[in-house]
């Protein structure tokens, strides 16, 4: 099969084994499959949690069709249509664990529509819900929010109850944009007043929770943003992995800091968490009234001028391969 694989000189397209699934695992047919900020990490070489270096097949998510199922899978059969996180999905098929995937609602998804979902929402519910214990009319900041995940989570936000709904973007264009996808409050973190904004929109209380895309150095700031006893989700690391950190406004806020990712999270975990975001989202999604856009496609051959244009960071939205 046609693979968009890491080698010494980069991704390159190229022959690769055809994967077979182990007995918890369906295989997928791959349609299309889009892009994350972990997949340039992996194309330059580094590690993410189980998967990386050289060899590795690139990718975390895709759609298509069921090609075959393993001994132990009930929940799909072969023909099925389907979306799922699944590592090595830039390729002609990928393998992944059948409480990962979801079929695609029966309302004209298409492919592409499809491959953006999987990690967005599974990241964001649990970020919104597990980790950050949202409840309705609570408020809820996002951090980075013109990313897909971003602009989903803005969504989910809304959907659940939020009362207000601010996000975050240093690009104007962008930001102009974030009202589309639930976005009561835009926010330039590049003015060192915007913590003052959010207390102004909330009242003077400050925002109840912040799912934090960006970290580096908005930690401070953040804090100054939320609540007495808010909680800020640590979902990425986009404008980098260290910062100042002011232990006496934590300790004064009585500030729940929480770190979340997938790469630790044992497999009945994960299949937890997908289960309880398809609870909450599903008919939302199969209604149409989530969704993301998508930015530019790319057919798998062009895998790498694909991930070039997100490193650009000029996107807004998904960045979508079709196979």
């Amino acid at each position: 099969m046609k693979a968009a694989v890491v080698g010494e000189a980069g991704v390159e397209v190229r022959e690769a084994p055809k994967p077979a699934p182990k007995p918890n695992e369906i295989l997928i047919k791959v349609r299309a499959a889009s892009l994350n900020r972990a997949d340039l990490a992996v194309a330059a070489g580094h590690r993410h949690g189980p998967i990386g270096g050289s060899g590795t097949i690139v990718g975390l998510e895709c759609a298509g069709e069921v090609e075959a199922v393993g001994a132990a899978v009930t929940d799909f059969k072969p023909g099925d249509r389907v979306m799922s996180s699944a590592a090595g999905g830039f390729a002609e098929y990928a393998v992944a664990d059948a409480g990962r995937a979801h079929r695609i609602p029966a309302n004209n998804m298409s492919y592409e529509q499809a491959a953006c979902m999987p990690v967005a929402v599974q990241t964001m519910h649990n970020a919104l819900v597990g980790a950050g214990r949202l409840k309705r009319a609570e408020s809820v900041l996002i951090q980075g929010a013109s990313s897909g995940v971003g602009l989903l989570g803005m969504q989910i936000a809304k959907h659940l109850g939020a009362a207000i709904v601010m996000g975050t973007s240093t690009n104007d264009g962008r930001r102009a944009r974030l009202a589309e996808f639930g976005c009561d409050l835009a926010l330039d973190t590049r003015d060192p007043k915007w913590p003052d904004k959010v207390k102004e929109a909330t009242g003077g209380k400050g925002v109840d929770l912040i799912v934090d895309q960006v970290s580096g150095g908005v930690m401070n700031q953040n804090m100054e943003a939320a609540a007495i006893l808010g909680r800020i989700v640590n979902v990425g690391r986009l404008g980098g992995m260290k910062g100042e950190f002011n232990f006496d406004l934590h300790a004064l806020k009585r500030i729940d800091y929480i770190g979340v990712t997938f790469r630790t999270r044992s497999p009945e975990e994960v299949r937890d968490i997908v289960k309880a975001a398809r609870a909450d989202l599903w008919p939302a999604i199969e209604a149409g009234k989530l969704s993301l856009p998508i930015d530019k496609t790319f057919p798998l051959a062009q895998a790498a001028e694909a991930l070039a244009h997100m490193k650009a960071n000029a996107h807004f939205g998904k960045i979508v391969l079709v196979v």
